[in-house]
């Protein structure tokens, strides 16, 4: 056997291998909640090198024990053609590209399948090649899951704050109540500071934060009731 067919052999086992080994372990987490991410960690870390404590703050809950309002602020700030669209939303992404080609301050386009997909599977950045596994995963996401448990994982895992993770800690830790509790000015609160989480506050806002709160809780009006 040629050197170039054992190599192509040798990809060959590694994609078929690479796929049945993701394919597994998507459809794993479609019944079993992620325990934690690479993001909780590395945070994690962050935090230690920083001379702060070791944070994990997280408390996992079922879909039905996150408040309606939580859901719909959710989608009213990040992804409003979530439960239309397969895992992508490409006018989003195209609107994200042309504001980026003038604009110093990068932003993005991303699903919150795409988020989940980033925050459950893979690690933080911007390259292409994280990219692309983003979108592979998202793909198996969509496929394997329903829009109900991307949903789910997604308000439990997401960074909401320094060592917060998910709806109910960060509930508890701005509201001093349960997610299922959170009313429409509070989940819109919450959604506001995702995108820099670290830098905002849901409880101090600014005055941009503010006019953002304002928006999401407009787009919330306007989703009426969501067909999960």
């Amino acid at each position: 056997m040629g050197i170039g067919k054992l190599i192509w052999r040798f990809v060959k086992i590694f994609i078929i291998a690479f796929v049945g080994f993701t394919f597994l372990w998507v459809l794993f987490y479609r019944f079993v909640n992620p325990p934690i991410t690479w993001l909780m960690i590395s945070r994690g870390f962050e935090r230690k090198a920083a001379g702060k404590t070791w944070k994990i703050d997280k408390d996992w809950k079922d879909f039905d024990e996150i408040s309606i309002n939580m859901k719909k602020a959710a989608i009213a700030g990040e992804d409003q053609s979530f439960l239309e669209h397969n895992g992508f939303d490409f006018k989003a992404i195209q609107h994200a590209i042309s504001k980026n080609r003038n604009s110093k301050k990068v932003i993005g386009g991303s699903t919150i399948s795409q988020q989940t997909a980033k925050n459950v599977f893979l690690w933080q950045g911007r390259s292409y090649i994280r990219k692309a596994f983003e979108a592979y995963f998202t793909m198996l996401m969509e496929v394997l899951w329903s829009k109900q448990r991307i949903m789910e994982v997604y308000l439990n895992v997401i960074e909401m704050g320094d060592g917060i993770y998910g709806a109910e800690a960060a509930a508890q830790s701005y509201f001093h109540k349960p997610a299922a509790n959170l009313t429409k000015r509070e989940a819109a609160a919450i959604a506001a500071i995702f995108p820099s989480p670290l830098k905002r506050s849901a409880t101090n806002p600014t005055r941009f934060l503010r006019h953002r709160r304002y928006l999401i809780l407009m787009n919330m009006r306007r989703l009426g009731p969501l067909d999960f």
